[in-house]
């Protein structure tokens, strides 16, 4: 998928508004926690958790997206460092951040799936957290948002053989109505993780 051209909108393709798993991890965290946002694309994940007085970074591929970004958090009169990063090449900064949010980047397929999440780990501090939000193989039968193949979908089994290395804090499976922009719009069948790295 062309990401790029999918972002070249004035409109927002997921909303201006932080997903609502964001909106409820948020309080889990320490104050003025420092952050990852990674594939962050239009920025209101991490725009949201910069407006709580936390220190955010966020990347994401597209220009357009990073460009979108960039406007959303000035409008907020928030400060979040952006920048333009390809992943599969990216060298994932090691222990710098207290937590790392990855939020619907179901764009990955293995084992590039599988480098991702090695980066995840390797950003947070030792004992820092993860949290991971997307869907399961049954939002192929919803068509609401998300990849068109099961691929580059989660299971519980899937992740916590990639995490299993880590304190498995939350990993629930379930099924709630999203209104974020038009890329997710409708009953969605979810999945979130929350993991602790080894200290």
């Amino acid at each position: 998928m062309d990401w790029n051209a999918r972002y070249d909108t004035p409109d927002y393709l997921f909303g201006r508004v932080a997903s609502q798993f964001v909106v409820r991890m948020e309080p889990k965290l320490a104050r003025k926690s420092k952050l990852l946002c990674t594939a962050d694309g239009e920025g209101r994940n991490s725009v949201y958790l910069a407006s709580k007085g936390h220190a955010v970074d966020a990347n994401d591929f597209s220009a357009n997206a990073v460009a979108k970004a960039r406007t959303l958090a000035s409008e907020a009169g928030v400060a979040v460092k952006f920048d333009q990063v390809d992943l599969s090449t990216w060298d994932w900064p090691e222990h710098k951040f207290d937590a790392v949010f990855a939020v619907f980047f179901q764009f990955a397929f293995p084992p590039f799936r599988d480098q991702i999440f090695a980066g995840l780990k390797r950003a947070v501090v030792p004992g820092g957290r993860i949290y991971l939000h997307g869907y399961t193989p049954k939002q192929l039968e919803y068509k609401t948002g998300g990849p068109p193949d099961a691929e580059r979908l989660y299971t519980e089994e899937l992740l916590k053989a990639s995490f299993a290395d880590c304190e498995i804090e939350t990993l629930v499976s379930y099924e709630a109505e999203l209104q974020e922009g038009v890329g997710h719009s409708g009953m969605s069948a979810l999945i979130d993780l929350v993991v602790r790295t080894k200290g």
